[in-house]
């Protein structure tokens, strides 16, 4: 393939004759150059080949198509270089001759190492987005919805004694091929039989004093590893910067630590494990973490898909954002918002799960965004409220310009002041005065303290606001009704882990992963843009065919 200097291509005649009478009426890939034109140019990827290291051979537009085509199919690396080789339905969207060669396979490997080294995944979408907006498919200021699911890593789910082996023993590969003669000095015989293989539960002992003394065995010995690259004098090579060294020297911080009888395996209960969100769970991929949710626990990542839901228009996936198991959802509305923004393609209304949405975002995204974020927001779960009976914070009165509360009783409040919560989001501490409390006829319904006033805890005014005001609205059949559009992304979800493996992660890795899960909604797209082709009417759900009988 040769670069075309309008950085766009022509179809060749003969190639454009042979796949109209092989297809008379055309498939998705001819139909998507025919209605969408052509869908990249060369400089949309132009920072991936610097003028210093030389023009690509290849044009990097038609490998980001082939990347797109080729998760649309599911297609190993090996599969789509060979589609673009013998598919004369490949040959016609990708502008070439019928006589191409093709490329090698592992040219897609190497067009995504680069897109990941150059953080340009998100442009696989960002300019298909683009098109679709030109053709007028994503509507100015109109309605999207977001939602999650857990992925799986390209990994298999260890336990601790399994990580800390397979740590070190990838540590002792890579050393090996870097030093041999250096490692082969400084290990005993015994090395050989306990780090050669594969560390399997299967074979590993099963009595737990025993699997205890194996644990800290091998936290001895990758503890000596450990000082012989830091404190020997002889090394042929800084092996400090090999990566499953560094990957090692974590693990071993997280699961060992020293007391006065030296080196001891960290335990739940005492010495203390890290938190699920730092905690490596692999030395092959050191980004993937485990997570619960409800009954579902993984090891890996989290995926938020955000699609336009309005009614003329296809449902098309606006944005992607692939983070850690651990990371809460509504650390991710503002990302989302901000990333939507840069494509100019904000939403009016954007629906969500309760997972998404605090009294910060209400406020947040209406101020900076001007974006209505539907979505429930978490009731007042204080026994006060529960008991109906009881005073919550909704029974009080508060002057804001006066910095005072009113209690039901007609008591004012004798302290205002400003503080934080744990997660440093500011707060608003009321105190009413304890004498008065005491003596209150209704106490028993305001507060369970025995000696203590009672107290209050206030977001700041605008956040408070928008708080007491999505409760009162997400009650009423109106926004009940209004809020059922949201309910459509579950069924998104579905046709990207059923049909396009949304849920197996590819790759090893964060960056690699996303990657994944942006070349996958251009091929969900591209998808809903020939059934939209196809005038077909978007379904409120999906059925089964022979769940369809049932309406005949």
């Amino acid at each position: 393939m040769t670069l075309h200097p309008k950085n766009h291509w022509q179809i060749p005649e003969q190639t454009a004759q042979i796949a109209r009478a092989s297809f008379p009426k055309g498939n998705e890939f001819m139909k998507m150059y025919d209605e969408l034109g052509t869908l990249y140019t060369d400089t949309d990827f132009a920072t991936l080949f610097p003028k210093r290291s030389g023009q690509s051979a290849i044009s990097p537009a038609k490998l980001a198509l082939t990347t797109v085509m080729q998760f649309a199919l599911g297609l190993t690396d090996r599969q789509a270089a060979d589609a673009v080789r013998a598919r004369i339905d490949w040959k016609y969207a990708l502008g070439l001759d019928l006589t191409d060669s093709g490329f090698d396979s592992t040219v897609l490997g190497e067009f995504r190492h680069r897109l990941c080294e150059y953080e340009l995944s998100n442009q696989l979408l960002d300019v298909m987005l683009l098109r679709f907006t030109e053709k007028k498919l994503i509507k100015h200021r109109g309605k999207q919805r977001t939602d999650s699911t857990h992925v799986l890593a390209a990994i298999r789910q260890v336990n601790r004694l399994e990580l800390v082996g397979e740590a070190l023993r990838a540590a002792l590969n890579e050393i090996a091929d870097e030093a041999p003669q250096w490692l082969k000095r400084i290990v005993s015989e015994n090395w050989f039989d306990n780090y050669s293989w594969r560390f399997d539960n299967y074979r590993l002992p099963k009595d737990k004093s025993e699997r205890e003394q194996l644990g800290l065995k091998i936290g001895f010995d990758g503890h000596y590893l450990l000082q012989k690259i830091w404190f020997s004098e002889i090394t042929p090579c800084d092996l400090r910067q090999l990566e499953t060294v560094e990957t090692l020297r974590k693990i071993w911080i997280q699961q060992y630590t020293f007391d006065k009888s030296g080196l001891v395996w960290r335990k739940p209960d005492s010495s203390g494990l890290p938190p699920n969100s730092i905690c490596i769970e692999s030395p092959y991929d050191i980004d993937a973490r485990n997570s619960t949710k409800r009954d579902t626990n993984w090891t890996g990542y989290k995926v938020h898909l955000t699609e336009t839901c309005d009614d003329k228009t296809p449902n098309l996936i606006t944005n992607v954002e692939t983070t850690l198991a651990t990371t809460p959802d509504g650390e991710v509305t503002s990302v989302v918002h901000h990333k939507l923004k840069s494509n100019d393609i904000l939403p009016s209304e954007h629906y969500v799960d309760a997972a998404y949405v605090d009294s910060y975002h209400l406020v947040e995204s209406n101020l900076l965004h001007q974006v209505s974020v539907m979505g429930s927001v978490a009731l007042d779960n204080s026994w006060q409220a529960k008991l109906k009976t009881g005073f919550d914070v909704a029974a009080f009165v508060i002057d804001w310009d006066k910095q005072v509360v009113k209690c039901p009783q007609g008591n004012l409040s004798r302290l205002w002041r400003k503080t934080r919560d744990c997660n440093q989001n500011p707060l608003i501490e009321v105190v009413f005065d304890r004498k008065i409390c005491e003596k209150c006829p209704v106490r028993n319904n305001c507060t369970s303290a025995q000696m203590a006033p009672r107290k209050l805890k206030l977001r700041p005014r605008e956040e408070y606001d928008a708080l007491q005001k999505r409760r009162r609205e997400q009650v009423s059949p109106e926004f009940q009704q209004k809020y059922q559009r949201r309910a459509g992304i579950e069924g998104t979800i579905s046709q990207a882990v059923c049909k396009f493996n949304l849920r197996q992660a590819r790759y090893c890795g964060l960056v690699k992963t996303h990657l994944q899960h942006v070349a996958t909604a251009c091929a969900i797209n591209l998808s809903r843009f020939f059934t939209w082709s196809k005038q077909v009417n978007k379904a409120q759900t999906r059925n089964s065919l022979f769940a369809r009988l049932r309406v005949y």
